[in-house]
């Protein structure tokens, strides 16, 4: 009974020692410590692991990649200063900076560790090692050799060359990925399946502290290698303290006590309490909170199969193109989206590329908007219409996203369709979708890299499901043709113009209905500076200042 009394005072006294990081200005003046909650929770700090946005954000603070992406998605240097790329696209030569240090660690015995090409061929070796069993390894897909260990070579401490299969020009924002960070082999052997708690990084923060479920306290690094345009050394802050309430109105509640600095997204329990209709913050929360919105890398849609040699679309009107065309014009997006949104995302009213990326364009000439008597006219010309049997459609959904299509399927029953709606779980539709047994389905697609060609793959036709993205079955000789081009044209506006005429002729066949662009949203108490905003939600606390006030 002792030893147990004994135990709990222990965990509330260390419970207490990191709680104080959450009270700076009280128990640490003068510490500038960014707080922020994490209801997802948190399991594996090794970056080869860092599959979802959870571990992406503190993977970010504690790792570094040979380039990383400014917040409008352009790939900068990190810790290679420049980089060449061959003629034929195919071979990457990476030059390192020599002041890069791994944390600080009892593995390497007191000595400052410096960062080597070695250590990147390990790293990237490691990542694409089966064994590893990391859901990362996918981005050396298009790499040669890395089976005989020929596709990562360090020419010296300070050359890094990367040879690609065929040339491809995302490459470069893969490799801003998470999953490509830099770790030490002495570290990853000496802990070794326990190294996800112990991650030894070179990022601008060290792990100080981890209650699992409870706490994490990252601290600043001392020997951080980037440093500011004044040349003050980055990061501006002394912690970051990380807690795992799980109930997100919960830790709303505490950010609006002043207790979080920020929160990331609108959850539906508090969407109506900080945001009016029309998506602007409340007037209550203006004097102390500022929102930040951008576009967000994640294309909400409706998907059609359209493949004839399936008998699912021998026996669909959605089969017909017209038909499909009258679906995209039957709804008003803009309707949908302050009504069922508090206006958060942007109208799809072009392509499946969403705004973020260079390709876009608001101006484009093509995609679809609200227009109910074109709708009427193509369902006519298609054969359906006045005194004739209107087209039955069945849409799929996840209970999730119920209202939204309950009303398209109102729209399109306004124009003269038949529309149902059928609401699956989220696995088995996925099971079905994979395997085209789904005629009409929700969907959306959040970029895997930035790049639009991560859209686009997912119409050519040798990306067939179950083994590729292309679930609508979407085949077009002129766009695979376009498609394959693009993968070896360098020039980032020769490429670009290829995405777009891609793009094009996509929205012309209609095998998706564009429903919205998601937004990021973040809410952040205006003492707090230099956190900004990008189109994949990445986390960047480097530049972040905190001037406290008592409120």
């Amino acid at each position: 009974m002792r030893v147990w009394r004994w135990s709990v005072l222990f965990f509330g006294v260390l419970l207490m020692g990191l709680a104080s990081c959450g009270s700076q200005g009280h128990r640490h003046p003068g510490k500038m410590i960014f707080r922020y909650n994490e209801a997802g929770g948190l399991v594996n700090l090794d970056p080869a692991f860092s599959k979802d946005l959870p571990h992406i954000w503190v993977c970010n603070q504690l790792y570094n990649g040979l380039v990383q992406l400014s917040d409008s998605l352009y790939v900068r240097p990190a810790i290679a200063r420049s980089w060449t790329i061959s003629p034929d696209g195919k071979t990457y030569t990476f030059f390192l900076r020599k002041d890069v240090f791994f944390h600080n660690d009892p593995v390497f015995h007191g000595i400052k560790r410096r960062v080597t090409a070695d250590d990147f061929v390990y790293s990237f070796q490691r990542l694409a090692n089966p064994k590893t069993a990391s859901p990362g390894s996918w981005v050396f897909d298009n790499v040669a050799d890395t089976k005989t260990g020929k596709a990562f070579r360090a020419l010296n401490d300070t050359t890094l060359q990367i040879r690609l299969k065929r040339p491809f020009p995302p490459f470069l924002g893969i490799l801003a990925m998470q999953y490509c960070d830099v770790v030490p082999q002495e570290a990853v052997t000496f802990y070794g399946n326990s190294f996800r708690k112990h991650p030894v990084g070179t990022g601008p923060f060290f792990l100080k502290n981890w209650v699992e479920g409870v706490k994490m306290v990252l601290q600043k690094n001392p020997d951080y290698f980037e440093r500011d345009s004044s040349g003050h050394r980055l990061p501006y802050l002394d912690a970051v303290a990380i807690s795992f309430l799980r109930d997100k109105m919960t830790a709303f509640l505490e950010f609006t006590k002043g207790k979080l600095d920020f929160i990331s997204g609108i959850a539906p329990s508090y969407k109506d309490e900080i945001l009016t209709r029309t998506g602007d913050l409340r007037a209550k929360f203006r004097s102390h909170v500022k929102m930040l919105k951008s576009p967000y890398l994640n294309t909400e849609y409706l998907g059609i199969l359209v493949d004839t040699s399936l008998a699912i679309v021998r026996n669909s009107p959605l089969r017909i193109r017209a038909v499909r065309q009258a679906v995209n014009y039957a709804f008003d997006r803009k309707k949908m989206i302050r009504y069922l949104r508090n206006g958060i995302g942007i109208p799809g009213n072009k392509g499946i590329i969403p705004p973020g990326f260079p390709t876009f364009n608001a101006k484009a000439d093509y995609g679809y908007s609200y227009h109910p008597e074109k709708a009427r006219r193509l369902l006519a010309q298609a054969g359906f219409g006045p005194g004739k049997p209107p087209p039955s459609v069945t849409l799929v959904t996840t209970s999730e996203y119920v209202d939204l299509c309950k009303y398209v399927q109102a729209r399109l029953n306004d124009v003269g369709f038949d529309a149902h709606i059928n609401v699956m779980p989220v696995g088995t539709m996925r099971e079905m979708k994979a395997q085209a047994k789904l005629m009409f389905f929700r969907a959306s697609w959040i970029a895997d890299y930035p790049d639009e060609e991560n859209y686009l793959s997912l119409f050519y036709s040798k990306n067939f499901t179950p083994n590729g993205p292309n679930y609508t079955h979407f085949s077009n000789p002129v766009f695979d043709k376009m498609y394959k081009k693009s993968l070896s044209v360098v020039n980032d506006q020769r490429r670009r113009k290829l995405y777009r005429a891609m793009d094009s002729l996509v929205m012309v066949q209609s095998p998706v209905v564009i429903l919205y662009y998601d937004e990021v949203l973040r809410f952040v108490q205006k003492d707090v500076s230099g956190l900004g905003i990008n189109p994949i939600n990445l986390l960047k606390l480097k530049r972040v200042k905190i001037k406290r006030k008592e409120r």
